[in-house]
């Protein structure tokens, strides 16, 4: 028995005629395995069809059922994609779209999802401060105008001079109405750094965000004079002040100062000088010494040079005592004056 059977295999298998056979069935299985029926939902836009295909590609399905498919719209899964039982196919259609960039007007047709993926799909590249109207993660609509406006940063350096300054001061050895250099000036120099903003190739914003100082200015000194001046004759006569006093006038005599010739301190002053009358040079007066510093020079017109050298009891304040020669003429006449008295520099 065994032998019979391994006979009959040796016939079965060793028989081309069977193998041939063998093989067609097998082809013949496959072919009805594959042209089965399936189930296919489309689903476009808001229109959604299910049919049943024996199509073996998505794009030969959506033929079948005549669905044009234009060059932007998108197919999910791919057009070359084979079908499934119960796949869905979902079609996106592109929309009209246009694109400012660039100084150009661009229309296309989209079926991209985002402004972001519209703009890559047709190679427009953005720069990091470009702006994007409507922003590029806004859904895209049908008609939807994009509108890139290219924005562009530019540093500019630059360098400034910087003006001296005059630094007046007050110079109590210069007469009023002169002046004096003391120090030359000198510019200085820097540098400032001018953020510049292009949109489009047009200046929208320009502004400074640094000056950095790279010399210093030197400021010119400048001395002015505050020494005042009288004429007296062909002469000048400085002053630093001039105080209005009541003048009055004495004399060595008893009768001004309770002293006799041969007395001690007979026409000494409080400063131990003698005093005098000098027409042409500088005579004694008397002041208060809170007003006037003894040893002070002084001019007083219609009297002449004085120094203060003398002090009286009724010497206070803005009063001074005028001295001449006993019996002389100017001291009979002179009274009392209001002067203007001027301390000589």
């Amino acid at each position: 028995m065994s032998k019979l059977t391994s006979q009959v295999k040796t016939r079965i298998y060793g028989n081309p005629r069977f193998l041939g056979i063998l093989t067609a069935c097998i082809v013949a299985f496959l072919i009805i395995f594959v042209q089965t029926e399936k189930t296919v939902t489309i689903v476009d836009g808001k229109e959604t069809v299910k049919v049943a295909t024996y199509k073996k590609k998505v794009k030969d399905v959506l033929l079948s059922c005549n669905v044009n498919i234009k060059d932007k719209d998108r197919v999910a899964p791919g057009l070359d994609s084979i079908v499934e039982d119960n796949m869905v196919i979902n079609i996106k259609r592109a929309v009209p779209v246009t694109i400012h960039v660039d100084g150009k007007t661009i229309n296309v047709e989209t079926a991209q999802d985002t402004v972001l993926d519209v703009l890559n799909e047709e190679g427009i590249v953005l720069n990091e401060k470009d702006k994007v109207s409507p922003s590029i993660m806004a859904k895209v609509k049908q008609g939807d105008v994009i509108k890139i406006v290219r924005v562009e940063e530019k540093i500019l350096t630059s360098t400034e001079r910087i003006p001296y300054t005059i630094v007046r001061k007050a110079d109590n050895n210069l007469a009023k109405g002169t002046t004096k250099v003391l120090q030359d000036g000198q510019d200085g120099e820097k540098e400032i750094v001018t953020k510049v903003v292009y949109e489009d190739g047009k200046e929208v914003v320009r502004q400074v965000v640094a000056q950095n100082v790279k010399k210093a200015p030197v400021n010119k000194v400048v001395a002015y004079g505050t020494l005042a001046w009288i004429s007296r004759g062909d002469s000048k006569l400085y002053y630093t002040k001039k105080i209005r006093m009541r003048a009055t006038c004495y004399t060595a005599s008893y009768q001004d100062t309770g002293k006799m010739p041969g007395s001690p301190g007979f026409g000494r002053t409080a400063t131990g000088t003698l005093a005098r009358r000098n027409e042409n040079g500088y005579s004694t007066v008397a002041v208060d010494p809170d007003v006037i510093p003894l040893g002070t020079k002084l001019y007083i017109p219609g009297y002449g040079l004085a120094i203060a050298e003398d002090t009286g009891g009724a010497i206070k304040g803005n009063k001074i005592d005028l001295y001449f020669n006993p019996g002389s003429y100017e001291y009979r006449t002179w009274g009392v004056r209001y002067v203007d008295v001027y301390i000589l520099k």
